[in-house]
């Protein structure tokens, strides 16, 4: 009797390869390569998370970075598929600014943060990579900016406030 381990009840995640690097150390015997991998995985409705794997071969490198991200997923706030205001993330000298979109418009942006808007299920938005366009540092960035968003039922139970109010 086969049996199959697949598990139904898991969510399908989306996995994106933002990176990768090859890095070389000079030893006596000559060059040794190791290989660095910059991946986001998101469900594609408000949960995305991203990891750095490192190995001595790609596909390695890869397991370990989604590996990575699946144990550092977040959830984000989202209004309907877009964000809910602007926002602007900053790590180290990564800054990314992030506008809400009309529908229709689509996903505006850079190659790191265009994997992050996908994976977390993003369809409209704008984004401008501002300073640094380090993979990394934009991603970390991004991540950053996304997690601070708030919602209006958020904001109006902070500031003890009606919805109505708030959005106006």
């Amino acid at each position: 009797m086969a049996y199959n381990k697949t598990n139904n009840d898991a969510p399908e995640l989306i996995e994106k390869v933002v990176y990768l690097n090859r890095v070389s150390k000079t030893v006596k015997g000559g060059r040794v390569m190791k290989f660095s991998a910059l991946v986001v995985v998101g469900d594609g409705k408000g949960t995305v998370g991203y990891g750095l794997g490192k190995a001595a071969e790609v596909s390695e490198a890869i397991l370990k970075g989604i590996a990575d991200a699946k144990k550092n997923m977040v959830k984000v706030q989202l209004a309907g598929d877009t964000i809910p205001h602007d926002i602007i993330g900053v790590f180290g000298a990564g800054t990314v600014l992030l506008k809400p979109a009309p529908a229709g418009t689509g996903v505006i942006a850079g190659g790191a943060v265009r994997a992050v808007m996908e994976a977390v299920g993003i369809k409209n938005i704008c984004a401008k990579c501002l300073r640094s366009n380090n993979p990394q540092n934009v991603v970390k960035a991004t991540m950053q900016g996304l997690t601070t968003l708030r919602s209006p039922e958020q904001v109006a139970a902070i500031r003890g406030k009606t919805v109505e109010e708030i959005v106006g």
